[in-house]
């Protein structure tokens, strides 16, 4: 059975850093484009970050490029995010999800998507 699980959200200053985490199981990693998207209060949800399958190559919204880092790591099976300078307008639930559409440079879409976590909450105060 394939499951997703995130953590690492929490409370943080403005400027502070938290680290993201999506311990996968059931399937590998490296087999599937992941991604992580967010939803904030009254918003729609919104693609943050995502990796292709096999060459790593990478999308950042433009909100969060430059601030936030996205890797995999096949040995532990968790994919991560890495949130630093945050602000106030990072405040919302993360989901990581599996099999996104992940266009490098471009764009992530969620909408096919096979798995999804389960979100963690994450509030940055100003």
């Amino acid at each position: 059975e394939v499951q997703l699980q995130a953590s690492g959200g929490g409370l943080v200053q403005a400027g502070g850093s938290l680290r993201l985490s999506c311990a996968a199981s059931g399937f590998t990693l490296d087999d599937d484009n992941m991604g992580w998207f967010r939803q904030a209060p009254g918003k729609e949800r919104e693609g943050v970050s995502c990796i292709s399958s096999g060459d790593g190559r990478t999308y950042y919204a433009d909100s969060v490029k430059g601030r936030f880092t996205i890797s995999s790591d096949n040995v532990d099976h968790t994919l991560y995010l890495q949130m630093n300078s945050l602000n106030s307008e990072d405040t919302a639930v993360y989901y990581c999800a599996a099999a996104v559409i992940c266009i490098p440079g471009i764009q992530v879409m969620g909408k096919f998507a096979d798995h999804w976590g389960q979100g963690t909450l994450v509030t940055v105060s100003s």
